[in-house]
């Protein structure tokens, strides 16, 4: 006879937590496919996945073991993991669960007002939510689970009856957002996250066992007295970069071939997958031609670009502790860019700390972080030039402590250029700020990507290969043919516009870009034309005009 759970203690809080992430992990490309707005190149399963895995990593270390421990442990892991916007509000969620996590065990009541604690903070971090999304799907398993929690006991009758309900509310969810509809998908953010719950609820309903993993190592004090008196002449590929590639099914990746061209631009390297990831590390000299091969195989995530020599010589001190730097400046910027055509341009107009990401390679909030640091200044201001990063450039933001950051809510990298050749350093920081946010508001940025899968949007019949022409985030032109495409979008842009700008991507030469170029000099006869190889990913082109 199955003995009836009533209430949940750490350890089995603990089990709960790695088996949700364990699900969503497996079910990430699932939750991909259902993401197609605004463009179908869905991300939305493996931001969560990542920010989830994170959460996981860190509950797997408490010991000894309490409930409040545990909750912590997710929170702060999820926090520094969160990844795009669905892995922002997944940590927000998460965060608030925990804090309501006071009493030992857990009953479904104390579950339920952890639930709703959840949605309370989540709904907190989102400036303008809207119904039809992962914020419903929380807010109403919340509410159903403090009803049920006035009726029920059973742990396993519970959770049953919350998947049930959440599940009804994500059918539901294409008549609350008509895009959802149009495409005929559910919403990807809230399938995630019953994901996470299935899983969960699978440790109390006995479908799944799961065994903790227990740390098998522990810092070891000497090893910083042995980096201090390392000579940093003795390396030899200066930069640490690191990266994980999800997996396009349709590449074909040889391990094999890949280390041993990693061996050819440096050392130190570690290349190994699953039928899902594939983890690259190497020290190398070149971390694009890194980067560059990663993009062979898939989208890139969980990117992290580390010069060894500055580290070596300003993180750690004979007790691991950070050392003195100097003083501060008084201002610093950094933005999140791909390409390294765009990393160079950046730079040339000030840009202190260059993150690498974009669409599709959302970078967490731990490496806004850690860039912030690096900084090193008394005031820090943020270009994230990307919607789907600003929350988590906020939440770095309100997370730091060492010094004031700023964060301009730039939704595209012209934006972001803009507003570092607004910057007059003669000004207060208040000035900048205001300059900087008036100055995005007067680009209008246009982008050229192309279809991952067919789908509807707004209307528009898309097919998988066509190109599609963005401006200022929705999709106006789609084609086969990527002049016709480029052309067409021109000619909804802003036609008394003085200056357009065209960055090209790595699909694209100098040769054709030039081409590219006499296309918008005929259209905009009476501007100035610029061009600059941008090298990014995704994007074709991307067009400013001002």
């Amino acid at each position: 006879m199955k003995v009836k759970i009533e209430t949940i203690d750490a350890k089995l809080l603990q089990s709960m937590f790695v088996a949700g992430a364990k699900l969503l992990d497996e079910k990430k490309n699932f939750v991909n496919e259902l993401n197609v707005f605004p463009v179908p190149d869905g991300d939305t399963g493996t931001n969560m996945s990542l920010t989830m895995l994170a959460a996981a990593k860190e509950v797997e270390k408490v010991d000894p073991i309490s409930i409040v421990d545990v909750g912590n442990a997710a929170a702060s892991g999820s926090l520094r993991g969160a990844r795009g916007n669905s892995g922002v509000i997944l940590s927000q969620l998460i965060r608030g669960f925990a804090k309501a996590l006071t009493n030992e065990p857990i009953d479904t009541l104390t579950l339920a007002n952890a639930f709703q604690a959840g949605v309370d903070t989540a709904y907190k971090a989102v400036m303008k939510p809207k119904e039809g999304t992962i914020l419903t799907v929380a807010r109403e398993v919340a509410t159903k689970a403090m009803q049920l929690s006035m009726e029920i006991t059973d742990m396993e009758e519970f959770a049953r009856k919350v998947l049930e309900h959440g599940y009804d509310v994500l059918n539901q969810t294409p008549d609350m957002l008509p895009v959802l509809k149009e495409a005929g998908v559910v919403d990807a953010g809230g399938q995630g996250l019953l994901c996470i719950l299935e899983g969960a609820a699978m440790v109390i309903t006995g479908d799944i066992q799961i065994n903790i993993k227990k740390p098998v190592a522990t810092p070891n004090g000497g090893a910083f007295k042995a980096l201090k008196n390392f000579n940093t002449e003795d390396i030899t590929f200066g930069y640490c970069t690191e990266f994980i590639v999800s997996r396009d099914p349709k590449a074909k990746y040889n391990e094999t071939a890949v280390r041993e061209y990693l061996e050819t631009i440096g050392d130190s390297l570690v290349a190994v997958s699953d039928e899902t990831f594939i983890k690259i590390h190497v020290h190398t000299d070149n971390p694009g031609l890194a980067l560059q091969k990663g993009l062979e195989f898939g989208a890139l995530t969980s990117i992290k670009i580390e010069n060894m020599r500055e580290q070596h010589s300003s993180i750690l001190g004979d007790e691991g502790q950070v050392e003195d730097k100097g003083p501060r400046k008084a201002l610093a910027f950094v933005s999140i860019v791909a390409g390294e055509g765009l990393a160079e341009i950046m730079k040339s107009l000030g840009v202190d700390e260059v993150i690498e990401g974009g669409q599709t390679m959302n970078p967490s909030t731990e490496d806004i972080s850690e860039a912030i640091m690096r900084a090193h200044a008394e005031e820090v201001i943020i270009l994230p030039n990307n919607k789907n990063i600003i929350l988590a450039a906020e939440q770095a933001a309100s997370i730091e402590t060492a010094c004031n950051v700023h964060v301009i809510p730039s939704k595209t990298i012209p934006q972001g250029i803009t507003a570092m050749v607004s910057y007059d350093e003669s000004s207060e920081i208040s000035s900048v700020v205001e300059a900087m946010n008036e100055a995005i508001s007067t680009v209008e940025t246009a982008q050229i990507t192309i279809a991952v899968r067919d789908t509807t949007i707004e209307g528009q019949e898309i097919k998988e290969g066509e190109y599609l022409g963005i401006l200022e985030g929705n999709i106006v032109v789609h084609n086969g043919d990527l002049q016709a495409t480029f052309t067409e979008l021109l000619a909804k842009m802003n036609e008394e516009a003085e200056i357009i700008t065209i960055y090209y991507g790595e699909e694209i030469t100098e040769a054709q870009a030039q081409d590219y170029v006499a296309i918008a000099e005929n259209s905009f006869q009476d501007a100035d034309v610029e061009v600059h190889s941008g090298g990014q990913p995704v994007y074709y082109f991307m067009i400013s005009a001002e």
